[in-house]
């Protein structure tokens, strides 16, 4: 798979701030997403990078041996869910000496409030959508959700984004209410979905089938060509 899900860094800012704007009509500046990544415990962010298929296959083996030791440790009891985190990231950054050529699709990230996963955001490139990148930032989010001890994941979604709805009811999502006059853009209502107890056998099992099939399609995804983010980043 030509893709990998890892952590956001401050570094990564420019890329993200510049797919925000292409997505958004309401934009983040540049300062929040510091501040998200700096100061606030409660939040987490990932992105989605293109890297060279060898490299990718290399950075996707240690990241199931990081899921392994995290899932080892879990169940030995012997760690707090913030080193079993890090345990789970540790090895998907590129080291400080090697050349940063980061070439992000999208990113995603979600907030952590007692046992509950509230997702904020996802995005893709608007050039790279219907290839299976949002559900992977989904996906990312929802492995991240169960290694940080969320039982539950949760989000608000527009009403008129069924193309949305219905991935997140592919995973199992249910509704569960509306907010009313929700996005401050156009006053647009919202749709609150939840998901299945994370734990549970019909959700571990669903996902692993999906997981399944997304890498399959994510083989055949097209490459982020380095004009693409050159261009996107060029607009800031």
């Amino acid at each position: 798979m030509p893709y990998i899900v890892r952590p956001m860094e401050i570094d990564d800012i420019p890329e993200v701030t510049a797919i925000e704007r292409q997505c958004f009509s309401m934009p983040w500046p540049a300062n929040a997403y510091r501040r998200e990544l700096r100061d606030n415990r409660l939040s987490r962010y990932i992105v989605a990078e293109w890297v060279e298929n060898e490299e990718a296959r290399e950075w996707q083996k240690s990241a199931l041996a990081r899921k392994q030791q995290l899932h080892e440790t879990a169940a030995r009891g012997k760690s707090p869910v913030r080193r079993a985190l890090e345990h789970l990231f540790q090895g998907l950054t590129r080291p400080e000496q090697e050349p940063r050529t980061v070439k992000l699709a999208g990113y995603a990230g979600l907030w952590l409030m007692l046992d509950e996963a509230h997702v904020t955001t996802i995005a893709v490139r608007p050039s790279l959508r219907g290839q299976g990148l949002g559900e992977l930032l989904f996906v990312g989010l929802t492995d991240l959700a169960m290694a940080l001890g969320a039982r539950y994941l949760t989000l608000e979604v527009r009403v008129s984004n069924i193309v949305a709805q219905n991935l997140y009811k592919k995973y199992g999502f249910h509704e569960e209410g509306i907010r009313k006059r929700y996005y401050s853009d156009n006053s647009e209502d919202a749709l609150i979905m939840w998901s299945e107890p994370l734990g549970s056998a019909s959700f571990q099992n669903r996902l692993a089938d999906l997981k399944s099939a997304l890498n399959k399609k994510l083989a055949k995804a097209k490459p982020l060509r380095t004009e693409q983010a050159e261009d996107s980043t060029a607009a800031m």
